[in-house]
C-alpha cells in the first residue's frame, strides 16, 4: 500500500477525501511501522490541534475495514500499520520496541496442521514478537 493507493481506495468506496485522512495516510507511509492511536494523534496534533481521539479511532477503524491498514494487538493495545498489499500469503516478525516488521515468507500453519480433515481453514494470523537488531543493545546483536 502507498499513499496514492490508500487515497484512491477511500474515494472508490465513497468516502470523503479530507485533509485529516490524507495526513493520517502520510503518517503511516512515513513511519513504516506499527503505531498506536496515541502515536497517530501525536503526529497529527501540530497540523490539527483540536483533533480528538474519537476522530483518530473512527478513521483507523475505517482504514482497517477498507484494508488500508492492518491491525494487531500487543501489550494490551491495538496498533496499526500500512497494509503490506499484494496477494502473497505471509506473516510477520514484529519488533516490540520500534514497531517495525519483517515478512516471514513461510507459513507455520503448514507444519502445525497440514490440511486438517473435515475442516476448511479460511484465515489465520501468525506473528512473532521480539526486538530487531537496530533496537537491541549492541552487546546482544548478532553479526
Amino acid at each position: 500500500m502507498d499513499v496514492k493507493e490508500a487515497l484512491e481506495l477511500l474515494k472508490r468506496n465513497g468516502y470523503k477525501y479530507t485533509g485529516k485522512r490524507e495526513r493520517m495516510v502520510h503518517v503511516f507511509a512515513k513511519e513504516g511501522r506499527y503505531l498506536t492511536a496515541r502515536e497517530v494523534l501525536d503526529h497529527m496534533q501540530k497540523d490539527y490541534p483540536g483533533l480528538s481521539f474519537d476522530t483518530v479511532y473512527r478513521n483507523l477503524s475505517l482504514f482497517e475495514e477498507l484494508g488500508i491498514v492492518e491491525g494487531t494487538e500487543w501489550s494490551g493495545e491495538r496498533r496499526y500499520r500500512f497494509n503490506c498489499g499484494g496477494d502473497r500469503h505471509h506473516h510477520h516478525l514484529i519488533c516490540t520496541e520500534c514497531g517495525r516488521t519483517r515478512a516471514i515468507n513461510i507459513c507455520p500453519m503448514n507444519a502445525i496442521l497440514g490440511k486438517p480433515d473435515n475442516f476448511e481453514i479460511t484465515g489465520h494470523k501468525f506473528e512473532i514478537y521480539g526486538i530487531c537488531s537496530e533496537c537491541s543493545p549492541s552487546e546482544n546483536r548478532v553479526q
